[in-house]
């Protein structure tokens, strides 16, 4: 649940706001059902071909080992813009507004170097498991606060922008294959079942949490729903300790999103070459470096959501595992998992190509 739940569940409630909740309830179903149906052809060419990762299976299809995810660079991001935030309101107002700790960007590469870099430098991805519950906790402590917070007070974005962050919201593919193959005594079925179970969870949370975000704010919600509270709610206690639990909850997934990114680019660099201690480093610092200037210079979240969620996401999630089936696969073109690799081709293709123009017409119109 940890690899699906992370950034995107504070840009849903903004989503809301430009779907209506009808559309809203109804895209969320769409693609929480695509992405578990996603893992399910992605498991079947696993128990299919023995290959234990996304990018191996991007290999075998296209000679191609895929791209590597730029969706850490949201998580950081929030860190930047959250953590100044977060620390001023647990201390005393008497400030002078130049205290080192009120420079996000200083603060990232500081928590990046302490915390993400020791955590993603490991090599096998099972000791995660302990940090993404923590993780999963905090994001569960966030939404049950959001209603709370709705049920206890009377308190544009354009569309395209909403099915990109529902996609960059259940992206958990590339980290799918690596857990399941280190699971003790793993079978298809029994991941499925856990796939299954997580998307539901997981969408429970996403619709809850945006649900009464929305309710709350209305056509005033933010990009990033945090910002509203602070706005509305300064220095309140729940406030600050959502700040916490939400910061703590992004910089413990990060790593988990770094393990596939990293294994992409030793798979496009190395191949099949034996496991090195300073390859491993070098390629980890070199994508954490990568990932800390695109979140450092990203002006807006909602613009990470756009185009992530419109691009690499869209690949990811809906194109990628259907083409992987496609080309792996010996079921015939007539059979059902083969016609419904299609659809998520033709899908995810619309998908993106859609959303991607509207937001670069966007962006156009309001410079």
């Amino acid at each position: 649940m940890n690899a699906i739940m992370g950034s995107g569940i504070l840009g849903l409630a903004y989503a809301m706001s430009s779907t209506g909740i009808v559309g809203f309830c109804f895209l969320l179903v769409l693609v929480s059902s695509l992405a578990a149906y996603s893992i399910h052809l992605l498991l079947k060419l696993c128990d299919q071909t023995a290959i234990n990762s996304y990018e191996d299976l991007g290999a075998r299809a296209l000679q191609n080992p895929g791209k590597v995810s730029v969706a850490m660079s949201s998580y950081l991001f929030i860190l930047k813009s959250e953590l100044p935030a977060t620390i001023n309101s647990f201390l005393s107002t008497d400030n002078t507004g130049n205290a080192w700790y009120e420079d996000g960007r200083l603060l990232l590469i500081l928590i990046t170097l302490c915390v993400v870099l020791p955590l993603a430098i490991l090599p096998k991805i099972g000791f995660l498991g302990y940090t993404s519950s923590l993780a999963f906790f905090f994001m569960l402590y966030f939404t049950l606060v959001i209603c709370q917070w709705q049920l206890c007070s009377d308190c544009v974005l354009q569309s395209a922008y909403a099915v990109p962050t529902m996609a960059f919201s259940f992206l958990c593919h590339t980290a799918v294959l690596p857990i399941y193959c280190e699971l003790d005594r793993p079978t298809k079925t029994r991941m499925q079942n856990v796939t299954n179970v997580s998307i539901s969870l997981s969408f429970l949370l996403y619709l809850i949490s945006a649900l009464f975000g929305y309710l709350t704010f209305y056509a005033h919600v933010d990009s990033e729903l945090l910002l509203n509270y602070d706005t509305y709610m300064p220095r309140d206690i729940v406030v600050m300790t959502v700040r916490l639990a939400i910061l703590l909850s992004v910089l413990l997934t990060v790593p988990l999103i770094h393990f596939p990114a990293r294994k992409a680019v030793l798979l496009l660099l190395c191949g099949g070459r034996p496991f090195s201690w300073f390859v491993h480093i070098i390629v980890t610092l070199i994508i954490l470096g990568v990932v800390l200037i695109l979140a450092i210079f990203v002006p807006d979240i909602r613009n990470v959501f756009g185009v992530v969620g419109s691009t690499t996401s869209s690949c990811l999630l809906f194109i990628f595992p259907g083409i992987f089936y496609l080309k792996i696969s010996n079921q015939p073109l007539r059979s059902f998992d083969s016609i419904g690799a299609v659809l998520l081709v033709v899908f995810g293709l619309i998908m993106g190509v859609i959303s991607f123009s509207i937001i670069i017409i966007t962006w156009v119109q309001s410079s």
